[in-house]
């Protein structure tokens, strides 16, 4: 994506840069409480810095993509990243070809700016990459609790096909400890 695109909706979607850091940072923190349904709360400053270095990393690599939505005069709305991973597989192929899958992993508009067609913008780049990438399927997670996003994910076509779970280590390791007493 060389130059920024202009929507009829007066938005620009645009390749993010460094200088979007510190915002992208607010936006994933934002994401992180909205699917928590937590209220309002400051980052930690080894998470942020965490972020920070992710985020660079991030914009630096080549199968990566952070798209950013801009309104003019106001600054950023929006964002969505993708990645392109290459699965080798560990099962039994009748092929050694190496398949790819695009990972969207957060997308984030701001409340006041939804219903404009940035989501819709964003989500266009992101498989617009992983295509040109040679991905041949789209990737995603989003939490149980968000059924907003559940529902908008399903109209798109995405399907579950597994399930992730998780627990804290501690609480593992104690049901082990007792299980072994």
């Amino acid at each position: 994506m060389a130059k920024p695109k202009q929507h009829d909706s007066d938005f620009l979607l645009r390749k993010a840069d460094d200088a979007d850091i510190p915002t992208l940072v607010e936006f994933l923190s934002k994401l992180a409480q909205h699917v928590a349904g937590s209220q309002t709360q400051r980052l930690k400053t080894k998470e942020r810095q965490r972020l920070v270095e992710a985020l660079a990393s991030a914009l630096a690599d080549t199968d990566k993509l952070i798209i950013v939505a801009e309104v003019p005069g106001y600054g950023l709305v929006g964002m969505g990243d993708v990645a392109v991973w290459r699965n080798e597989g560990i099962w039994e192929q009748a092929s050694a070809e190496v398949e790819k899958s695009g990972f969207i992993d957060d997308v984030w508009v701001e409340p006041e700016y939804r219903k404009r067609g940035i989501f819709t913008a964003i989500l266009w780049e992101l498989v617009a990459f992983a295509e040109h990438q040679g991905a041949q399927e789209l990737v995603l997670e989003y939490s149980l609790a968000n059924q907003e996003a559940k529902a908008t994910w399903k109209t798109l076509g995405f399907k579950p096909t597994g399930v992730r779970a998780a627990a804290f280590t501690g609480n593992v390791k104690k049901i082990l400890t007792d299980r072994s007493s």
